[in-house]
């Protein structure tokens, strides 16, 4: 076996963490002949519950409420979970392998002889939201911008970055083809997942008393989490709590949008005050710039005529109410013009590896013309609102 495998004795019970490389098949198979071949009690894996539900359940998207998931704001985390698995099924199809065999496999194995099975990685939604977070905010557009040019890149990957894959992480892998920085993704995509999967290790190991415990992971945690493992002082629960934490905006943050539409008011107002012509100008500016680049992002998206003119209309009105936004209105629209088919959630996957496909697909299509349009409208209450101060000054 040319895996790397590490072994750790905690009481009675023996761990022993395999190090796999997520785009080889001789990993896949060196977890099948090690559940096979040797008596392990436990199997832990490198999946959190979203990302296991989804290989044992390939349908799953099919029963997702696209209205629910954007009311409850998770529309931008579902976008970018789609399009990072775009970019990880193109270097599958690549390489002419299944995207995650060796886990599938894990579990495969695990279920044939009756094997409980943990998940020890955090939720992919609570990883990308730390990676945001972490993220300085000049850079968030970038890193967004990035994630969807790789999807529509056809360029393959090059062999230096499979030879990353075969000994890294494939979600650090996958951010670093477009960061400038890695080191602002280090932490929340790697050192924190080293602490979180220990963690969740340590708590099988009490859960599990005096067993054997085999725990497969990408080859590029192994070193991290070993350390983790070896640490006395490591708390399970207090580690898992803690990192599973969506960091929250300052206080004073929640503020911001508030005091950007009393400013815009404020505009308004002193326009009106030099002169009525002016004020009128201000507000078709704010107007036309706003609901003119909110429409722009839903039209580039390949939303109805009826939604790209809902945007140019509604945009200028939600930019000043921080409870709602554009993309709210645009989304919900398209739902209603174009109401998403089966087909749809079971092709969304395969769609969304191409740009034609993210026009073609009614779910990625919604969830395009929600960005777009949301951040046409961001970019047009700035560009207005500094606009309309450069004339009254």
């Amino acid at each position: 076996m040319t895996e790397p495998i590490q072994t750790l004795s905690i009481g009675e019970s023996k761990i022993t963490t395999l190090g796999t490389a997520h785009v080889s098949r001789t990993s896949a198979e060196t977890v099948q002949k090690m559940i096979q071949t040797e008596e392990f009690d436990v199997i832990c894996i490198e999946l959190c519950q979203s990302r296991f539900n989804s290989i044992v359940n390939p349908n799953l998207l099919a029963e997702m409420d696209l209205l629910d998931v954007i009311r409850e704001g998770k529309a931008s985390m579902v976008t970018a979970s789609l399009a990072l698995g775009a970019f990880q099924q193109r270097l599958a199809e690549q390489l002419g392998i299944e995207p995650g065999v060796e886990m599938k496999t894990a579990i495969t194995e695990a279920n044939r002889l009756n094997l409980p099975i943990v998940l020890i990685d955090r939720e992919i939604g609570v990883t990308l939201k730390r990676v945001y977070h972490n993220v300085p905010f000049w850079k968030r557009i970038y890193l967004v911008a990035g994630l969807f040019t790789s999807v529509l890149s056809h360029e393959e990957v090059t062999e230096e970055e499979i030879e990353k894959l075969k000994s890294g992480d494939i979600l650090e892998t996958t951010f670093t083809q477009f960061s400038e920085d890695a080191k602002d993704l280090f932490q929340p995509l790697i050192d924190e997942r080293d602490q979180y999967m220990a963690a969740k290790i340590l708590q099988a190991v009490d859960e599990h008393q005096n067993k054997n415990i085999l725990a497969v992971v990408g080859a590029g945690h192994l070193k991290g989490m070993q350390n983790y493992l070896e640490k006395k002082d490591l708390s399970p629960q207090a580690t898992i709590t803690s990192l599973d934490e969506v960091p929250r905006k300052k206080s004073w943050f929640k503020f911001i949008p508030w005091i950007i539409v009393a400013l815009i008011f404020a505009g308004f107002f002193l326009g009106f005050k030099k002169s009525p012509d002016l004020g009128w100008s201000l507000i078709w500016q704010w107007v036309v710039i706003n609901g003119g680049l909110s429409a722009l992002g839903a039209a580039i998206a390949g939303a109805h005529f009826l939604t790209v003119v809902t945007a140019f209309l509604a945009a200028p009105l939600t930019s000043l109410n921080p409870t709602i936004g554009a993309g709210m209105v645009t989304s919900a629209v398209e739902i209603y013009i174009r109401k998403p088919r089966v087909k749809d959630f079971e092709e969304l996957r395969k769609d969304s590896t191409t740009a034609m496909g993210w026009r073609k697909n009614r779910v990625a299509k919604i969830l395009l013309i929600f960005l777009l349009s949301s951040l046409g409208s961001a970019i047009g209450t700035y560009v207005a609102g500094f606009r309309i101060f450069e004339q009254l000054t």
